[in-house]
């Protein structure tokens, strides 16, 4: 049994308070930390951590609680503290509850969930020994075996927290796979999907008909071998058995428009990082992001200064960031800022989310791209379509693949092309020249019908000819 529990504060929860919350369970309790003082834990008679507080955040961007929690939260800024109670220990779930409403009463604002009931139980079919993880090493695992950490997450978004964050850090490291569980009914923050990876690591969704299955795939899931794997199909020329739920799905006319590209930036001082992306932000919103940060929440304004600053500084380590658009138009980008011989590359991943009457801004591609390729060093960009979410969010449903509505080529990798390769593709469409006539970068229009996905067979020869296949 597992529970996150939130306590959104109007005041900056101080050490005292901290304090006073955490004791609020039992004067028999102890108070200590881990994470170099980052976490503070309150732990039983014997030492067990019982309840992980993880250091408070100041939350500044509006939209945040509602998107990641479905609650309302006091007007920005205001202060967000997580506290997780310890798996298989009874009385850590009141526990947790019990600090967070202490430190509301004593701070103002409110607490999430409203009430600290549900549990979540994993339990292996195999026999195969498991044993929790060490909270004080890692508050976030829940579950840790040869092969996967597991992590239960039951809120309404599986977000890509500080600690979610750590998780996947410290399995990789190890050499595990990452393998998160939630009840029915979670969706999964598209900065989680980008990063779970492939095999063993996966998304794990509760069902009351089939158990457990994937909530990318549908794949019906079984406990077995030291982890969550799919169930093999009694007879070997059938397919694997796929969740009745995962296929239960329906055209709301909801769509998102996606973008992926990549910018590869000389690196000199003058460098300030995140202008490509604002640029398209503004081109399909008329709005700047939101917000930034590190992980969800995204807690800090929008600051193409700051987010330079803190890649800056982390060089030569990548960075990983989460970027937020306004809660009118939901937008959520995954970037990854890296320096490599050929200068600092922003490679972004971003989507925008649209109602079933809303018109998708299509019209606005040309110009965007031709402004990324002549002011931000764009190498590439690919444009996709799909039947989605207007939330941003990702379903445990089928949701179908998107469609390719344009590829960019830049400047650069059009010039280093041999011949007219570039412009003379089989495409029955004639590439669109951006910028300079002397250095132009190219649009290649494609047919972007969500409903038709041979949209990447000619994806797929365009890619084999300008490869020279």
């Amino acid at each position: 049994m597992t529970k996150d529990v939130i306590a959104l504060t109007t005041r900056m929860p101080d050490p005292w308070s901290v304090l006073a919350g955490l004791l609020s369970g039992g004067p028999d309790k102890l108070v200590g930390t881990s994470g170099d003082g980052a976490v503070v834990q309150l732990c039983d008679a014997q030492g067990r951590p019982l309840v992980s507080v993880e250091a408070p955040l100041l939350v500044a961007v509006e939209g945040e609680a509602e998107r990641l929690l479905g609650a309302s939260a006091p007007p920005v800024p205001y202060w967000w503290t997580e506290a997780r109670a310890t798996t298989g220990v009874a009385e850590a779930e009141q526990l947790a509850g019990t600090f967070a409403t202490r430190l509301v009463s004593l701070l103002g604002g409110s607490a999430w969930p409203p009430d600290a009931v549900g549990s979540l139980a994993v339990v292996p079919s195999d026999g195969v020994s498991v044993a929790p993880a060490p909270a004080a090493a890692q508050p976030a695992v829940d579950v840790l075996t040869d092969k996967v950490a597991v992590v239960i997450q039951d809120r309404p978004v599986v977000a890509m927290t500080a600690w979610l964050s750590d998780a996947f850090r410290a399995a990789a490291e190890a050499g595990l796979g990452l393998q998160i569980v939630s009840p029915a009914g979670t969706t999964l923050s598209p900065a989680v999907r980008d990063v779970l990876g492939g095999w063993p690591s996966r998304w794990i969704v509760q069902d009351e008909r089939d158990g457990y299955y994937d909530g990318l795939t549908g794949a019906v899931l079984r406990w077995q071998g030291g982890m969550f794997a799919p169930v093999v199909a009694p007879d070997a020329a059938e397919d694997a058995p796929v969740a009745a739920v995962f296929r239960n799905v329906a055209d709301t006319g909801e769509r998102q428009l996606g973008l992926t590209f990549r910018m590869v930036h000389p690196a000199d001082d003058q460098l300030v990082l995140g202008g490509g992306l604002e640029t398209v932000w503004r081109a399909l919103t008329g709005n700047p992001p939101a917000g930034w940060g590190t992980a969800e929440p995204a807690n800090l304004p929008w600051s193409p200064r700051q987010l330079t600053d803190l890649a800056h500084r982390r060089a030569p380590e990548p960075t990983w960031l989460v970027v937020v658009g306004g809660p009118s138009r939901p937008g959520l980008a995954s970037v990854r800022i890296t320096r490599t011989e050929a200068g600092v590359e922003e490679h972004v991943t971003l989507a925008f989310g649209y109602g079933s009457g809303e018109e998708c801004p299509v019209d606005a591609l040309p110009t965007l791209a031709e402004a990324l390729a002549t002011r931000h060093h764009l190498q590439s960009m690919l444009v996709q379509l799909r039947k989605a979410r207007r939330d941003i969010a990702v379903p445990p449903r089928f949701e179908g693949p998107g469609v390719p509505l344009a590829f960019v080529l830049g400047a650069e990798e059009v010039r280093t092309l041999p011949g007219d390769r570039a412009r003379r593709t089989p495409l029955p469409a004639t590439p669109v020249a951006l910028g300079p006539k002397s250095r132009p970068a190219l649009y290649y229009p494609l047919p972007g019908d969500p409903s038709d996905l041979s949209g990447w067979l000619d994806f797929e020869r365009l890619m084999r000819h300008l490869k020279g296949a």
